[in-house]
């Protein structure tokens, strides 16, 4: 079990306190056990698939948001054979918040950027949480523009509660920063995918979010706005998060639905956070798949195609 047990895991957790606690037992006694163990992971399995079947948008969002769910460094490292990491916007300073760099992926470069948060205190202040300022956005660019330059896929992982919105951001240009970044991802002539492998809040995460492909793996969520602050906004109560996210419709499933996100990633029948490493070779699968299959296109055509799937995104009325 994961060090962190969120309220609807807690059944999981008596299950396999349980079943510890009897290997301990045949252990110390020397008692044949294992039927009884069998018995219980039979149990466990079944109420895993019980539980994670019904999950409200709500459960999918603090799923999203575990803090032992794997970060984009943590699939990095279990989906490449290299990564080498650039630094730096070349005009004010080096954002921690997002990591770029050059990944080889089954033989394929790639350039990757995504959104870092950081394990425990210390390592979230020095990723600030995972909130990039306009440098890590202009960072970004500059690897995009740098693959566009030598012809090299990108791929960027999403994973952010927002943009920062401290004063020095602001300052310094952040919705500038971001809508640069929406404008030029739009023309690259280069493949780009997507994917929301965490939280998807606001421009934050739509400033790398354009791309011929946006995939979501299995409990994410993507919107303008956190649903403590769509509750905060209605209802004047950040406490009504959980009726905020159903109104808004926020998980994957959603965006798929309404034609945002192009395919749904599975995760492991528990979340990603109890198995990180098979999370990650389904993510790897998927994406040698999809690139195999936008390299083989014209650059005018994968441009073409990429306004034509934002153009059909929402619904609208001419008068």
């Amino acid at each position: 079990m994961p060090n962190y047990i969120l309220d609807f895991e807690a059944p999981l957790q008596n299950i396999y306190e349980k079943i510890e606690a009897l290997k301990k037992t045949g252990i110390q006694t020397g008692v044949d056990v294992s039927s009884n163990i069998k018995q219980l992971q039979k149990k466990l399995e079944a109420k895993t698939k019980d539980i994670y079947s019904k999950l409200s948008r709500w459960d999918r969002v603090k799923l999203a948001r575990h803090p032992d769910r794997p970060h984009t460094m943590d699939y990095i490292n279990m989906m490449s054979e290299s990564f080498f990491e650039l630094h730096g916007d070349r005009y004010f300073a080096d954002d921690a918040a997002i990591i770029s760099g050059m990944m080889i992926m089954d033989g394929q470069s790639f350039i990757v950027i995504g959104q870092q948060k950081g394990k425990g205190t210390k390592e979230n202040l020095k990723r600030n949480f995972g909130m990039p300022r306009p440098e890590g956005y202009r960072k970004a660019l500059r690897m995009m523009k740098l693959a566009e330059k030598f012809d090299i896929p990108v791929l960027t992982l999403i994973d952010t509660q927002g943009a920062y919105p401290g004063l020095g951001a602001e300052e310094r240009g952040q919705a500038e920063a971001i809508a640069k970044n929406l404008f030029e991802m739009s023309l690259l002539k280069v493949p780009v995918i997507c994917v929301v492998i965490g939280e998807g809040a606001s421009g934050g995460a739509l400033g790398i979010g354009v791309g011929d492909r946006l995939f979501c793996l299995e409990n994410t969520w993507y919107s303008v706005i956190s649903p403590e602050g769509c509750a905060s906004i209605l209802f004047r109560d950040a406490s009504r998060a959980n009726e905020a996210a159903d109104a808004m419709k926020v998980t994957s499933n959603d965006l798929f639905e309404m034609g945002i996100a192009d395919k749904i990633i599975s995760e492991p029948d528990n979340g990603a956070h109890f198995n990180p490493e098979a999370s990650a070779d389904v993510l790897k699968k998927v994406l040698l798949e999809e690139f195999k299959y936008l390299s083989g296109l014209d650059k005018d055509d994968l441009i073409h195609q990429r306004m034509a799937k934002y153009e059909q995104i929402g619904e609208w009325k001419e008068s």
